[in-house]
């Protein structure tokens, strides 16, 4: 369940420059990192060869995929903010995503959102840009930072 629900166009804007969160933890396991790298066709060793990274990687273990964290990121929103009274939201894309530090195998993430703007783009839809922060359990940086460009149509 979401920690925070808006109801239409003016409740969201009402969350401009507010951090929403954190979400829960979720484990990013070896078979997880392991699905992502069949589904993309990524089979870098630094994430599949468990034993090669425990000697050949800086990090001493396998890491997932800087796009894994990221397309995690739609599932832990799910946690930090719902909105209610549109016909429809899409995925417009992504800006400034960013993957300062990995997150290892075995892991645990959880993210923090910030709805950074609210603007009416025409047709009656409206762009929503939140930045979304994720990070590891135990670790000072973050794993990922990402802006969510979003578009959102409000029900009549």
């Amino acid at each position: 369940m979401a920690q925070v629900t808006t109801t239409g166009i003016d409740e969201l804007k009402e969350l401009i420059g507010q951090e929403v969160g954190p979400s829960d933890w979720r484990e990013v396991t070896q078979e997880l990192i392991d699905t992502f790298a069949e589904v993309s066709g990524d089979d870098q060793w630094i994430h599949v060869d468990v034993e090669r990274a425990k000697t050949d990687s800086p990090f001493g273990t396998t890491i997932a995929h800087g796009n894994l964290t990221l397309s995690m990121i739609d599932g832990l929103r799910k946690d930090l903010i719902q909105s209610e009274g549109f016909a429809l939201g899409v995925n417009y894309g992504w800006n400034k995503v960013r993957f300062p530090a990995p997150v290892p195998s075995g892991s645990r993430v959880r993210a923090r959102a910030e709805v950074v703007s609210v603007d009416d783009v025409g047709g009656g839809w409206y762009q929503v840009l939140t930045r979304f922060t994720v990070e590891v359990e135990g670790n000072e940086k973050p794993a990922c930072v990402a802006e969510s460009v979003g578009r959102a149509l409000p029900a009549d």
